[in-house]
């Protein structure tokens, strides 16, 4: 339950001033709501990466690498650990995880001899593409049921709800 009422009924953390009994209970359905929605992602996520037998990161790194091959750009070691914001070497080890594991390969960059390109192996492009992009079809559906204006609400919402979280470098 995350019903101020009951979590903070002194309001020393959240103030109810101004709103009704009925605007706090719709309140507070919708932050339940987005509870289940982060608890239903996670799950999502977590059987993924068991399905795969990766980690958070790998299936960032690969996630990343299918959409720049499905564009068709060349990826680097680089270009994976600016995108995971790692150092080059726990990106080299990712690298060597997911090429034993048979995720990736890495060729010859095609026009800098001295770095490689990585490639996602199409068994695991097709993998993901059955698994993660089928549930990313069915929310890019379920955005599309809302009329124009219930989906800039909900932008609005979900941009207002980001700016109140700290940043990851923050220490509670």
């Amino acid at each position: 339950m995350m019903d101020p009422r009951v979590l903070d009924p002194a309001q020393r953390i959240v103030s109810r001033e101004g709103l009704t009994d009925t605007q706090i209970d719709e309140t507070v359905t919708l932050l339940e709501a987005l509870r289940r929605w982060r608890e239903t992602e996670e799950a999502v996520s977590e059987a993924s990466r068991r399905y795969m037998k990766l980690g958070d990161n790998d299936m960032r790194a690969l996630r990343f690498v299918i959409t720049a091959q499905e564009h068709g750009s060349i990826v680097t070691p680089s270009a994976i650990a600016d995108h995971l914001r790692i150092s080059t070497a726990s990106t080299t080890k990712l690298l060597d995880r997911l090429a034993a594991a048979g995720h990736i390969r890495r060729l010859p960059h095609p026009s800098d001899r001295r770095s490689v390109a990585v490639e996602v192996v199409e068994e695991t492009r097709d993998a993901a593409r059955e698994s993660i992009g089928r549930v990313y079809g069915r929310r890019f559906s379920a955005a599309a049921q809302l009329t124009s204006e219930e989906r800039g609400i909900v932008t609005r919402f979900l941009r207002l709800l980001a700016d109140t979280s700290p940043s990851p470098d923050t220490a509670f």
